[in-house]
């Protein structure tokens, strides 16, 4: 039955505490929900808003149009348990990625679903929370009906806290939370909506270290300790334990070549390792490249692990080899930092950190190569190059295709590499010309030295 929607006052303070005791219980030990947010919008902008108390604000129309009627909209953060590490940020992750899955099918299907960071002020990476807007276009309550109930079948220390939007009759926006308890949906707490300044840096780069862009293998290791319902992981751990720490490279060149998909990366290191009869390494190695699509599927901070892992294995058998001969490397760490990256960060280019941060350094405890070249084409030509492969594409190819901002975004990543930086070439004449191209720059990198 459709009913006009009015907005309500503000609980009683009194009714209010006695709510918001119930709620910390039920989120406990998880910690409580974020006092900043960042919303993604569809031109890739962030509109951040704050919840606090009644006062002055600048309006942000775009916070309006999203926030505000017709419809309802419904915000959804994923908390981390508190003082578990690891460990928790792994239960957040999948979480999350099973929340997204089933925001996209059932009674969820019409609505608009947009990336949301929850946040506290002043960066610290343990108060990120990731998260969804559901903007529902109709005026009922059964969306919030059915977002309680599929909250309630989450586990408790990683329920994602629910909030619904409203606007009053001045229309000021507000944000009611809610929970499900013993069947009843239970109102434990309304704060105004205030739109905020946008910080300097993205909310989620202090994140990106423990989450996307490990910065030595015992990080990326304890991610993969965590996955025991995953078989291959102890597999992966075990091959990786049977690697020696911090090697050394050989006295031969190691030069790693780099690329999104289609930029001609296999034509390229197959006929420069002919060329200098050098060793072709792969990475992730075969040892664990059969794996690949179990590790695909799973959240970032697993995915970019294993293949964190992986660079260490590689690193081991680059070791070895360049005792001998030189070495060529098809992807290797700027591959894992560069898409990882590109992935958690939401909003456009302007969102990436900036140039010289700590994120775009190489490990100190990996084996650093000689020279990183960086293989380059068009939007347009490596679209083509795809569709004439006619290969099944891969979820990042997909998405590389499909959102030309996250392709932008994984490029200036690799742009900003430092340490060794990436030496861009023009992949786009004829192989015979990259290839001589790329033979040039490797004489006169090792004349030079």
């Amino acid at each position: 039955m459709a009913f006009a929607r009015r907005p309500r006052a503000p609980l009683p303070l009194w009714l209010l505490s006695g709510r918001l005791r119930a709620w910390r219980g039920l989120c406990a030990p998880a910690m409580a929900p974020p006092s900043c947010f960042a919303l993604e919008l569809t031109d890739c902008t962030l509109a951040h808003f704050a919840l606090g108390a009644e006062g002055g604000s600048v309006p942000d129309p775009r916070l309006s149009e999203l926030l505000g009627p017709p419809g309802r909209s419904y915000s959804l953060c994923v908390p981390v348990a508190a003082g578990d590490g690891c460990g928790a940020r792994v239960r957040a992750a999948r979480v999350h990625q099973s929340l997204q899955h089933q925001l996209r099918r059932g009674p969820f299907q019409r609505c608009q679903l947009h990336r949301l960071l929850g946040y506290c002020p002043g960066g610290q990476a343990e108060g990120v929370q990731r998260g969804f807007l559901l903007r529902d276009p109709s005026e009922g309550q059964d969306t919030r009906r059915a977002l309680l109930e599929l909250l309630s079948r989450c586990q408790e220390a990683a329920r994602p806290h629910l909030g619904e939007f409203e606007a009053d009759s001045q229309g000021v926006l507000w944000q009611r939370a809610w929970v499900l308890q013993e069947s009843r949906q239970l109102q434990v707490g309304c704060a105004r909506v205030l739109p905020i300044p946008e910080p300097p840096l993205h909310p989620a780069v202090p994140h990106l270290l423990s989450s996307a862009v490990f910065r030595d293998l015992d990080a990326a290791r304890a991610v993969l300790e965590t996955c025991t319902s995953i078989p291959e992981a102890q597999a992966v751990l075990d091959l990786v334990d049977q690697c020696p720490r911090q090697v050394q490279k050989g006295k031969f060149p190691v030069i790693v070549i780099e690329g999104l998909d289609a930029t001609g990366k296999t034509t390229v290191t197959h006929a420069v390792s002919e060329s200098l009869q050098a060793v072709l390494l792969y990475s992730p190695p075969s040892c664990i490249g059969q794996w690949r699509k179990i590790f695909d599927d799973q959240p970032t901070i697993i995915k970019r692990a294993f293949y964190s892992l992986g660079n260490y294995m590689v690193a081991s058998e680059i070791a070895k080899e360049s005792t001998r001969s030189p070495v060529i490397v098809d992807r290797f760490w700027h591959s894992t930092a560069a898409y990882g990256i590109a992935t958690e960060l939401s909003g456009g280019l302007q969102h990436l950190p900036p140039a010289h941060h700590p994120v775009y350094q190489w490990p100190g405890d990996l084996l650093k190569p000689d020279l990183v070249l960086l293989l380059t084409v068009s939007p347009e030509e490596r679209a083509q190059r795809l569709r004439d492969r006619g290969l099944e594409q891969t979820r990042e190819e997909a998405e590389l295709e499909a959102n030309s901002v996250f392709r932008q975004k994984v490029e200036a990543s690799y742009r900003r590499m430092e340490n060794p930086r990436c030496l861009q070439v023009d992949a786009s004449p004829s192989r015979e010309e990259v290839l001589q191209t790329v033979l040039r720059l490797i004489r006169a990198t090792f004349n030079d030295s």
